[in-house]
Formats: structure tokens, C-alpha cells, sequence
């Protein structure tokens, strides 16, 4: 499963996740646009102080891993 595609499906309720976890984030924030996942992780890194790694743990979970993993063999 693409990245793209895990945050489409399941967008809705990720921005519930973010905005319960960083109070900071507007709706303008939280925009997202297909094939703009980098844009979006930078975005909320700035406004929030939290860790890359941590944003993709929560926005992309497993999926990330294992297509990392993937682009390692």
C-alpha cells in the first residue's frame, strides 16, 4: 500500500489524532493533498517542535517501514 493511498483512506481520522496530540494545528495545517506527504510532515514539524520520526510513525505507521525496508534490498 502506497503511503499516499494509507493517508487518504484513513485521513480523517489521523487529523483527529493530530489536532487531540498538538492543540497547535489549524485546519490549514492539516491540509492535505495527494503526493504532498513530505510538504505535510514539514508543516507539521514546524508548527509543532515534534520529531520526524515520530510524525511518520503516527501518519504513515508500518507502511513506512516496510517500504523503507523494500528500497533497502
Amino acid at each position: 500500500m502506497s503511503l499516499e493511498l494509507k493517508l487518504k483512506g484513513n485521513w480523517n481520522e489521523l487529523k483527529g489524532k493530530l489536532k487531540e496530540r498538538y492543540a497547535e494545528l489549524t485546519d490549514d495545517d492539516l491540509m492535505y493533498a495527494e503526493g504532498q506527504e513530505d510538504q505535510l510532515l514539514g508543516k507539521i514539524q514546524k508548527k509543532t517542535g515534534a520529531a520526524k520520526e515520530e510524525l511518520s510513525k503516527l501518519l504513515f505507521g508500518k507502511v513506512e517501514e516496510e517500504e523503507s525496508e523494500t528500497d533497502n534490498k
